[in-house]
C-alpha cells in the first residue's frame, strides 16, 4: 500500500471539501436585524423565506440601527428591512416635511448612489409614537400631542419614558417639543431600554410612553396612541433593503421579498409581534407560522 499516495489524496480530498464549504458559507445571503423585537421577526422570516425557496441564508439580529446600515454598506449584511424615516431623517439628514409616497421616492433615490436598492414598501408603517393608558387620557381629555403640550405648559407634572436612542435623534424627543411647543422636566424623563418602557407605562411609573405605532403592546395593555396632529413624524414603511450587488447575483430574491412585502400592514406585524411580546412564543416558532399561513414556504 502505497501510504504517502493515500494520505496525499485524503489531503486533497480534505482540502477539496473544506474549500467547498468555505465557498458555500461565502454565498450564503447574510440577514440583519435591529435589536428590538420587529427587526428580529423580519431577519427571522426573511432567512426561513430564502432557506424554504433554496437561497443559502443566515441571521445576523440583534444589532443597532447605526452599525446595522454601516455593516449593510460595508458589505457584511446583504439584506434588512429598514424604515423609509430612518433612512430619510438619520442616514441622509433629509429634514424635509415629505408625504410617505415622497419619502420612499428620496430614499430609494439616495441610497441607489450608495449601492442598495429599497424593493416595494410594506403598508406597515412602524413610526414613532408616544402613547398613554386609556384610562389616563380619557380623565386626562389628552387625545393628542397638542392636548399633551397644552397640559404641560398648564403646569401637568407629567413623566415620560423614552430609550436613550429616541432622546437623541434628528426626529427625537427635543425636536419634538419644539414642533409642539413644551418641554417636560429634567426629571420627568425617565430614560431606560426600549423594551422596558411599555412596562413602565403598564405599571404607572410613568405617565406617557415613547411606543412603536405597530407594537402588539399597545393594544394589549390598552394604551392609546396621541394624535400627532402636526405630523412631526415622517412615514416609517417598513421595507426590504439589499445591496445592488446581492440582487444582481441573486435575482431570485427581489421578486420573493416583494411577496413577503405585500402580506404586511399595521395589523399583522402588529399581531406578530403580540405573539412574541405578550404570548411569549418564539420567534422561530412565530416566524414559521406565519409563513405557512401567507402560503409563502
Amino acid at each position: 500500500m502505497n501510504t504517502r499516495f493515500t494520505f496525499k489524496r485524503l489531503g486533497a480530498v480534505l482540502a477539496t471539501g473544506a474549500l467547498a464549504l468555505g465557498l458555500q458559507s461565502a454565498q450564503a445571503i447574510t440577514v440583519g436585524g435591529k435589536n428590538f423585537t420587529e427587526q428580529q421577526l423580519m431577519a427571522e422570516i426573511t432567512t426561513q423565506l430564502l432557506v424554504a425557496k433554496g437561497i443559502p441564508a443566515e441571521k445576523k439580529a440583534g444589532l443597532g440601527s447605526a452599525v446595522l446600515r454601516q455593516a449593510q454598506e460595508n458589505g457584511q449584511i446583504d439584506i434588512y428591512w429598514e424604515y423609509t424615516g430612518t433612512s430619510l431623517i438619520t442616514y441622509n439628514k433629509i429634514i424635509d416635511k415629505l408625504s410617505a409616497d415622497e419619502t420612499y421616492k428620496r430614499v430609494k433615490e439616495l441610497d441607489a448612489a450608495k449601492g442598495l436598492v429599497w424593493l416595494n414598501p410594506s403598508r406597515a408603517n412602524n413610526t414613532y409614537a408616544l402613547a398613554m393608558r386609556r384610562a389616563d387620557s380619557e380623565s386626562k381629555n389628552i387625545k393628542s400631542l397638542s392636548d399633551l403640550a397644552k397640559a404641560v405648559k398648564g403646569g401637568a407634572n407629567l413623566s415620560i419614558a423614552s430609550n436613550a436612542e429616541f432622546a437623541a435623534r434628528p426626529d427625537g424627543l427635543k425636536p419634538l417639543q419644539e414642533t409642539y411647543g413644551f418641554e417636560f422636566s429634567r426629571d420627568n424623563v425617565r430614560r431606560m431600554d426600549g423594551g422596558l418602557t411599555y412596562q413602565a407605562l403598564k405599571e404607572k411609573q410613568v405617565d406617557v410612553s415613547l411606543v412603536f405605532a405597530t407594537d402588539g403592546r399597545v393594544p394589549a395593555f390598552d394604551f392609546v396612541i396621541l394624535k400627532d396632529d402636526k405630523t412631526f413624524f415622517p412615514a416609517y414603511a417598513m421595507t426590504p433593503v439589499i445591496r445592488k450587488q446581492t440582487m444582481d447575483t441573486n435575482p431570485k430574491i427581489a421578486p420573493l421579498l416583494n411577496a413577503l412585502s405585500a402580506k404586511l400592514d399595521d395589523a399583522v406585524m402588529s399581531k406578530l409581534n403580540a405573539s412574541v411580546d405578550v404570548g411569549k412564543k418564539s420567534i422561530e416558532a412565530v416566524a414559521t407560522q406565519f409563513l405557512k399561513d401567507a402560503g409563502l414556504n
